[in-house]
């Protein structure tokens, strides 16, 4: 009895498993053929899905793809809502302005606080900054030497840096050999012989070629006297630099006594950072100040730019010539130079505000009207007074607006500007607001930005 109950059931079950087996088969067949008809035979009213490829029909451009314009990297091939934020797919059309545009409304406009402001013509008056030292102006040099061998007697000037005016006596020589040549033209000066003449003059460039100066042979045939000391005297007005001799040493022909720097002009050496270097040029005005002298600038102008580039600063030395008549201007000195080279005449002019400077490309956002926003790669040239000259390169026609970038640069509690960097895909779709200061943070300012144009 169990063994024909068992049997029974078992063939019920296998029954059971055929029919449930013949009526999914039944619906999979129904299912099919209804999508088919439904495919082949829209419903009125009902409109087909878009595919890349098919013509829009409110602007009559073919349609390339659809992507988010938050996320512009991201393309996709039907029509829908954005997986990272909540709002639609645009459609990019083929040679159409919406590729590679924001469209932003004005609502959203207002919110970001977006503004814009027009490309114009006009001259940037560049200035530059710079720091420098005030150096000796060393085409103004003067060495005095030993013109012949002797002992120093005397020495008037005892240290360095003593201040001397032009005909100041600084030393006292004694030259022994002077007496011998002198000697010789006072035994030839009482002949009376015929050819006296001549050897008076030979025994006068004996006296030349000892060391001796015009003025002291002039002042030994007035006298008749020998003259064996020699008083050493300041060519030029100035202070000394070096000092080399001192009393009772013995000098020889030849040997360096002193050197006095003159003052009357200085040099100043402005450090420029070589990206700037190429604006300088020799002839520039330039205006310095100093610490030591408030309310007083010197007036000057750049002699010469050294073809040094100093390794450890990367700058460039600017060499400016100042005239210093009341001596104010010492060696040491730090001031601050203000150059001021040719302004460049007719030039694009973009706020330098509107700039994105992504380390590799400079790009700016071109309002193309209707909310729409494109990028545009630009080369620029120098910056001055929040105007920037940009070649042209990028944008021609002036009177193209472009957007401020002020909400999407950062400020850091530092006060320097930055890029932001791209969000990654998780925090796309969330609110971005001010985040309060943490107790570990307190008093310092947070950075944050509108999730917008964080790409372009």
């Amino acid at each position: 009895m169990s063994r024909k109950s068992l049997a029974a059931g078992l063939c019920a079950a296998i029954v059971l498993i055929l029919l449930g087996y013949g009526l999914y088969r039944a619906g999979m067949r129904a299912g099919q053929s209804r999508s088919m008809s439904s495919d082949e035979q829209p419903a009125s009213g009902r409109q087909a899905p878009q595919r890349p490829g098919d013509i829009d029909p409110q602007t009559g451009k073919r349609i390339l793809y659809w992507h988010d314009p938050m996320v512009p990297a991201q393309r996709f091939d039907h029509p829908g809502k954005s997986p990272f934020m909540d709002m639609p797919l645009v459609p990019i059309e083929e040679g159409g302005e919406t590729a590679g545009t924001v469209e932003i409304s004005p609502r959203v406009q207002q919110n970001l606080g977006v503004r814009t402001a027009e490309v114009t013509r006009g001259r940037l008056a560049r200035e530059i900054t710079a720091t420098a030292t005030v150096a000796y102006d060393e085409r103004d040099v003067s060495l005095v030497q030993a013109r012949a061998n002797g002992f120093v007697e005397h020495l008037r000037v005892r240290a360095r840096l003593d201040p001397v005016h032009q005909g100041q006596p600084l030393a006292d020589l004694y030259v022994p050999d002077w007496v011998a040549a002198q000697q010789e033209y006072l035994a030839v000066q009482e002949l009376r012989s015929p050819g006296a003449a001549d050897l008076l003059e030979g025994a006068r460039q004996r006296m030349r070629l000892a060391g001796m100066t015009d003025d002291v042979i002039k002042a030994f045939e007035k006298s008749g006297t020998v003259q064996s000391r020699f008083t050493v005297t300041a060519p030029i007005s100035g202070v000394v630099a070096e000092l080399a001799a001192r009393e009772g040493m013995t000098v020889a022909s030849g040997a360096p006594l002193f050197r006095i720097n003159a003052l009357a002009t200085v040099w100043v050496d402005a450090q420029v950072p070589e990206s700037l270097a190429p604006q300088v040029r020799p002839g520039d005005a330039a205006k310095a100040r100093t610490p030591a002298l408030p309310g007083i600038a010197f007036q000057g102008q750049v002699s010469a730019v050294l073809p040094d580039v100093n390794p450890t600063t990367r700058t460039l030395t600017a060499r400016i010539e100042l005239a210093n008549p009341k001596m104010q201007l010492l060696p040491g000195m730090f001031v601050t130079v203000q150059l001021a080279p040719p302004a460049e005449k007719d030039v694009l002019l973009v706020p330098s505000e509107a700039l994105i400077r992504t380390g590799t490309r400079s790009v700016v956002m071109l309002a193309v009207g209707e909310g729409r926003f494109r990028p545009v790669n630009v080369e620029i040239g120098s910056e001055d007074g929040g105007q920037t000259w940009q070649p042209p390169v990028g944008i021609t026609p002036p009177g193209l607006p472009g957007v401020s970038y002020q909400d999407v640069l950062l400020r850091t509690s530092s006060g320097r500007m930055r890029t932001p960097r791209p969000r990654s895909r998780s925090t796309y779709g969330r609110k971005y607001l001010p985040r309060p200061a943490s107790s570990g943070s307190r008093g310092r300012s947070r950075s944050w930005s509108s999730p917008f144009f964080c790409r372009a």
